[in-house]
């Protein structure tokens, strides 16, 4: 809906069917609303916060829910509605005349959107004459539910975690909610054995209740291979983004790096804090940095860091936990085989072949304006390079036609940045530029990305 009234008007009947109706619950609500009408935790350790009812509208929570600016006179020259002068609440003065209204003016998107909505619509005792083909139950599938919203994960992690006795803990852990998440699975260019696996991980999160039913408890634990920029962490997050599912992501170079000694704990604790936000993906990035071949000198914090990570994989699961494992690692010869046993499914991201990268180069330039577009052409000079490298190409080529005073950017601009990108790249191979001890100049994060860390495919 576009329309001022009709979106002020949606959020009072919403809030007039909440407060009523307690069979509706806070994932009844569209995430708009729940953001607004949140409420800390008490404290007592129950639960890290809510919606509670009786909820009550105000100009101001109008205003941020539906973003109107001037919500009361959008709605104040209809028959059934009401404002207090003193408290500023805005409701619904004639509750069924409000809801007739609404209902003739809404389709099967807005229903989709608004799960109380599509309660109201169903419900048999309401009487409307219009026709909608969304019901309550697939309303409620299409919208996230409550924990996975970036309040109920923040106060989640104050109500469990001591602030400064696990700070340093969850320094090294990432928690995203979906909304937080830009990039989805349509933004994606993927492989085919990478589309079928993603599209099995969805099958298995619907139907964790059967999967437990028939004993199939050893699922939902992949490993992803490739090399940096291929797209696994991206991926990852798309997954997320489409699930609706908070992303606990942990780098465990920093988990070693920092606190050695503590690193047993510290995966302990990673474990701990994913099982907390249930359902949710815990992406380990750099696997590899722990879960390395074990030698006999090896640190003995590390030994026993290893030994923990495998165990605590062995006991986390996507069917009684909820919580589906994607590890990624860049360096698979490193892996020790009892590592590789934990997972039951790898995915390979390889460097993308002459067609994907044509695909990459279509999805990336979709909002730019540029002259007789060939990715075909482009594909054909860029053999060996990852989508994260591609991408880097068309930022240079934006940013040389930006000095040229140009929105619009050439093919020939394109074609110089990847030499531009090429002779950049093949700097990191040289020792030394005109005698020895001089410095390379030139490849301080403009060309390729050597660090080892993963993104856009």
């Amino acid at each position: 809906m576009s329309d001022p009234a009709e979106d002020v008007v949606e959020l009072l009947v919403t809030v007039h069917r909440y407060n009523e109706d307690r069979d509706l619950d806070a994932d009844d609500l569209p995430p708009r609303y729940r953001r607004v009408f949140w409420t800390e935790s008490s404290g007592d350790g129950a639960e890290p916060g809510g919606v509670e009812r009786p909820l009550h509208v105000t100009e101001s929570t109008a205003k941020t829910a539906t973003g109107v600016e001037r919500p009361w006179e959008a709605i104040s020259d209809l028959l059934f509605t009401e404002r207090k002068e003193f408290s500023g609440e805005v409701s619904l003065s004639q509750s069924g005349m409000g809801v007739e209204w609404l209902l003739d003016r809404v389709d099967d998107d807005d229903l989709l959107s608004n799960p109380v909505l599509a309660a109201i619509a169903e419900d048999p005792a309401v009487d409307h004459d219009a026709e909608f083909a969304v019901s309550h139950a697939e309303a409620r599938d299409e919208n996230r539910p409550v924990r996975a919203d970036r309040v109920w994960i923040d106060a989640l992690l104050g109500e469990y975690f001591d602030e400064e006795e696990d700070a340093e803990m969850l320094d090294l852990v990432t928690v995203k909610a979906p909304e937080e998440i830009e990039m989805t699975l349509q933004d994606l260019v993927l492989t085919t054995d990478q589309e079928g696996e993603i599209r099995k991980l969805m099958k298995a999160i619907e139907h964790r209740e059967y999967l437990a039913n028939i004993g199939l408890r050893e699922i939902g634990k992949l490993l992803f291979v490739g090399p940096p920029g291929t797209g696994k962490t991206t991926a990852a997050r798309a997954l997320a983004h489409e699930l609706g599912l908070p992303f606990v992501e942990v780098k465990l170079s920093m988990v070693t790096s920092q606190y050695l000694g503590e690193t047993a704990k510290n995966v302990e604790k990673t474990f701990e804090v994913a099982k907390r936000l249930a359902p949710c993906i815990l992406f380990i990035d750099e696997f590899d940095s722990v879960a390395k071949t074990r030698k006999s000198d090896e640190h003995a914090a590390l030994k026993r860091a290893v030994n923990t990570l495998l165990k605590s994989i062995d006991e986390v699961s996507l069917v009684r936990d909820e919580v589906l494992l994607i590890s990624a690692t860049n360096h698979p010869d490193q892996l020790d085989a009892a590592a590789w046993r934990r997972f039951d499914e790898i995915v390979n991201f390889p460097k993308p072949d002459h067609q994907m990268r044509s695909d990459i180069l279509r999805v990336i330039t979709r909002q730019m304006e540029i002259a007789k577009f060939d990715p075909d052409e482009v594909a054909d000079r860029t053999e060996g390079l990852t989508g994260s490298d591609l991408r880097l190409v068309l930022r240079e080529a934006v940013l040389e036609a930006l000095t040229d005073e140009r929105m619009e950017i050439t093919q020939a601009d394109i074609m110089d940045a990847v030499q531009d990108f090429e002779e950049r790249d093949n700097l990191k191979n040289m020792d030394m530029i005109d005698g020895e001890g001089a410095e390379v100049v030139g490849d301080g994060g403009a060309g390729h990305d050597h660090s080892g860390h993963d993104h856009d495919h």
